[in-house]
C-alpha cells in the first residue's frame, strides 16, 4: 500500500431486529477482529490484505442473516485523525492486556511455594489469550510487555530456573540499543538510563516490531523477548536498575515513579508521581518525533534526579 492510499476500512452495517443472537454474534465476531466503533454501526480496522477478508466474511454473514453491510477505504481530512484512530486501537488493546496481567496475578497469588495444581494448563490457556491479543494488536500497546513480563517469571517459577543474574555495565558499553518507535514513559526512561548509568556511547534503534529482526549483539529493552523488558512485576526500568545493580536511592525514586506510570497500579503512591505522568504525556502529545521525545523526557529526568540526589537522608530513629 502506498503512503497515498488510504489507510483504513470501514464496515457500515444494518441487523434485522430478529433473530437477537445475530446482533450478538456480529458484536463477538467484531471484538475478536479487534476492530473499533465509531459511530452507530461503523467499525473500522486498519487496512491490509487480512482485515479486508476478515471484514468481507463478517459482511456476508452479515447479509446472509437478514441484514445489510458495506465495506469502504476511508482517509480521514478532518475531525478524527490518523493518530486519534491509532490510540484508540491501543487503549482498546490495553484494555485486554490489562484483563488479562489481572488474571495472570491471579494465578501468582495462588501459587505459595510450588506450582499449584493445574498451573501448566493454566499458564498455557493465559499465553493463549496473550496470543490472541497480540493478533489484534496492530499499533503496539504498551500494556503487552507488562503481560509478557508476569507471564514469563511465572515459566521461571514452574520451570525452576533461577533468578537473572547481576550484570556490570562495563561489559556492555558502545552497543546498539533497540526498542519501540513511539517512545513513551518506560521507554524514554529507560532509555535515559541506559545512555547516563550504563553505556555512555549507547546507539539507539526505534524499529517497527512486525518489522524488526533481531541481530547478534543488539540488546533490545522494552520489547517481547527483549534482552531488557519486564520481569515479573518490574517495568523495563525498574528492570535496568535491579540487573545491572544501580543502588542509588535517587534512582530508586525514579524507578518507583515511572513503575506507576507506566504499570497504572499505584503500588508506590509517590506524590510526584501525577506531575511527572502528565509532563510526559504532554511530550509525547507535543511531537511524534522519538529523538525530540527523547530529549525532552531526558531533560525531565535529569532535573528529576537531580532533585532527588540532594533531597536530605531522613535521620535514623533514636533506639529507645
Amino acid at each position: 500500500m502506498s503512503s497515498g492510499e488510504p489507510r483504513w476500512l470501514l464496515l457500515i452495517h444494518q441487523l434485522p431486529a430478529k433473530p437477537a443472537y445475530l446482533r450478538v454474534k456480529v458484536w463477538r465476531r467484531l471484538q475478536r477482529l479487534g476492530a473499533i466503533g465509531l459511530r452507530g454501526s461503523v467499525y473500522v480496522l486498519p487496512r491490509g490484505d487480512q482485515t479486508l477478508e476478515d471484514f468481507a466474511w463478517l459482511a456476508k454473514e452479515i447479509r446472509a442473516g437478514g441484514g445489510d453491510a458495506s465495506i469502504a477505504t476511508a482517509s480521514w481530512i478532518d475531525g478524527t485523525s490518523d493518530a486519534d484512530l491509532e490510540q484508540m486501537f491501543r487503549a482498546a488493546r490495553d484494555a485486554d492486556y490489562r484483563a488479562l496481567a489481572d488474571d495472570v496475578r491471579a494465578l501468582a497469588r495462588r501459587w505459595k511455594k510450588r506450582p499449584p495444581d493445574g498451573a501448566a494448563e493454566a499458564l498455557a490457556s493465559l499465553r493463549a489469550r496473550k496470543a490472541e491479543i497480540v493478533a489484534i494488536d496492530f499499533f503496539g500497546a504498551s500494556g503487552r510487555e507488562a503481560v509478557a513480563g508476569v507471564l514469563g517469571e511465572l515459566d521461571r517459577r514452574l520451570e525452576g530456573r533461577p533468578a537473572t543474574r547481576t550484570l556490570r555495565a562495563r561489559d556492555y558499553r558502545g552497543r546498539t540499543w533497540v526498542t519501540r518507535t513511539g517512545i513513551h514513559v518506560d521507554r524514554i526512561a529507560s532509555a535515559w538510563l541506559i545512555r547516563r548509568f550504563i553505556d555512555p556511547d549507547a546507539r539507539f534503534e526505534l524499529v517497527s516490531p512486525k518489522a524488526y529482526a533481531h541481530q547478534s549483539g543488539h540488546l533490545r529493552f522494552d520489547m517481547s523477548d527483549g534482552e531488557f523488558t519486564h520481569e515479573g512485576e518490574h517495568c523495563s526500568f525498574e528492570t535496568l536498575v535491579h540487573r545491572f545493580a544501580l543502588a542509588d536511592p535517587a534512582l530508586h525514586a525514579l524507578a518507583e515513579i515511572i513503575h506507576d506510570i507506566d504499570l497504572k497500579d499505584d503500588r508506590f503512591g509517590r506524590a510526584e508521581t501525577a506531575g511527572v505522568a502528565q509532563i510526559l504525556a504532554g511530550i509525547a502529545a507535543a511531537t511524534a518525533d522519538d529523538g525530540e521525545r527523547l530529549a525532552r523526557g531526558s531533560q525531565l529526568l535529569d532535573g528529576l534526579y537531580a532533585s532527588f540526589a540532594t533531597k536530605p537522608k531522613p535521620a535514623p530513629r533514636k533506639r529507645r
